[in-house]
């Protein structure tokens, strides 16, 4: 069974039971049917199919969001932005796809070209905090490349399932190409095992994504795998302190800090380590945390009431550690599953804020002697997803942002995703691009095609 409960208040909204054996199994047969057909539509219905997809998404925008809000707790005005993401990502791959999918001559080989072709159908586990986002971020390259798609979405966000499979029937999907299944964890490696099945992608943590992985690998399936982080934020001396503090407040506390690459680690130069500091508490003093369908709102509740469990006992573990406490760390009372913006100062290696992933609005400060050590201690994890450097010299941030172990490096901004730009991680941050060109291409075969050309013609 599949539970919808609106974590700012604790009441269950609505419950699902689970498809059995024989819905799969049907789900399975419509989707390879519809993608065998699928695979072989123009660019232009392709095109289309997106462009209605977007249309849909902004006619049902204030539905949409009022949903995400009530069933994982993201503040409306955030709820909104996601869902505007989302069609703009569909209108992304409709205008682009067409062009990045083209037939690519191969250089120096005449009659050489690379045909990039669908795989099949994929299976799409995807997670609760951005319930519509991280969904479109993979359905909509993945329908322009000619690919069908199975969904087996997080347990607690039900309803937005429904509304995107509703979404993408309304805007003219061939019948079975897209559907989703409520499925218990124990039932996802045979899902993955199945041959009707081309290949896998995962948003989620790295312990489950080790276990998909290694079912997936078994199978000989191709994996994309867009798991944890731990995202430094570099303050160098010469930084804008105000900018970078006041953008730290954005980059921690959005989706109340439920989000891969929401910056965890605020790692700063010791000459401005203070100043930092105390610019930080006071923007970050100017959150509201309440009632998320509030437009006052921008810190709603955890979306479950164990993760600020859990959140709860990582900033506890680092207190004890010696890290210290500027703001927040306790739990309030009363319905909901709310936890309070909080900063943990002096912050080092070995404390649970530095080593784990922290899911929740906890920032962990970190003093760095100078430069050098402010890189060793962002390289000293075993993540690797999004980085961010602050320095008024560009170009000297540009050279250390080429020394961080990360997916993706932004300087004087904050990390986020882009349909225009790849997106994924490295180390236990997983592996393959989403969105871009490379997230496109991702789930296409790379086909070499070559024919008698000039010179070339007796070549063997």
């Amino acid at each position: 069974m599949n539970f919808s409960i609106n974590p700012a208040t604790g009441e269950t909204l609505a419950h699902f039971a689970l498809h059995d054996a024989a819905e799969i199994d049907t789900a399975l047969d419509r989707a390879v049917r519809a993608q065998g057909d699928w695979r072989w539509t123009s660019s232009a219905t392709r095109r289309a199919l997106l462009q209605r997809l977007a249309a849909g998404l902004r006619a049902d925008l204030e539905t949409l969001a009022v949903l995400i809000t009530a069933e994982m707790g993201k503040p409306i005005g955030e709820a909104r932005a996601e869902v505007q993401k989302c069609a703009a990502n569909c209108d992304f791959y409709a205008d682009a796809a067409a062009g990045i999918l083209a037939d690519a001559p191969v250089a120096d080989a005449p009659g050489a070209f690379i045909a990039y072709e669908p795989l099949g159908v994929v299976l799409a586990i995807m997670p609760w905090n951005y319930p519509l986002w991280q969904v479109l971020r993979f359905l909509a390259p993945a329908l322009a490349a000619g690919n069908g798609a199975i969904l087996k979405h997080a347990g607690n966000v039900p309803q937005c399932a429904l509304a995107i499979e509703r979404l993408v029937i309304e805007a003219g999907a061939p019948e079975g190409l897209f559907a989703h299944l409520r499925l218990a964890p124990d039932m996802v490696a045979a899902l993955i095992a199945d041959q009707r099945i081309a290949a896998v992608t995962l948003t989620g943590s790295t312990e489950v994504g080790m276990t998909v992985a290694s079912q997936a690998g078994a199978a000989l399936k191709k994996q994309v795998l867009e798991l944890g982080g731990s995202d430094p934020f570099i303050v160098l001396a010469d930084a804008d302190v105000d900018l970078a503090a006041s953008k730290a407040v954005t980059a921690r506390f959005t989706n109340a800090g439920q989000s891969c690459i929401n910056a965890k680690r605020f790692i700063v130069v010791d000459a401005v380590a203070d100043q930092f500091l105390n610019a930080f508490a006071v923007a970050t003093a100017r959150l509201v945390m309440g009632d998320p369908t509030d437009p006052r709102t921008n810190l709603g509740p955890l979306a479950r009431d164990s993760l600020r469990v859990a959140l709860d006992g990582q900033v506890r573990r680092s207190i004890a550690a010696g890290a210290r406490l500027v703001t927040g760390g306790a739990m309030p009372e009363g319905p909901g599953s709310y936890y309070p913006a909080t900063l943990l100062d002096k912050v080092t290696p070995g404390m649970a804020a530095f080593d784990e992933e922290t899911f929740g609005p906890a920032a962990a400060i970190i003093r760095a002697r100078d430069e050098a050590e402010a890189i060793a201690l962002a390289n000293r994890t075993a993540f690797g997803l999004g980085a961010s450097v602050w320095s008024r010299d560009t170009d000297r941030a540009l050279g250390i942002a080429r020394r961080i172990d990360a997916g993706a490096v932004f300087v004087n901004m904050v990390v986020a995703s882009d349909p225009r730009v790849p997106f994924g991680g490295i180390k236990l941050s997983g592996y393959g691009r989403e969105l871009g060109d490379l997230g496109l291409r991702e789930f296409t075969n790379a086909k070499t095609i070559r024919h008698p050309s000039g010179t070339d013609e007796a070549a063997g």
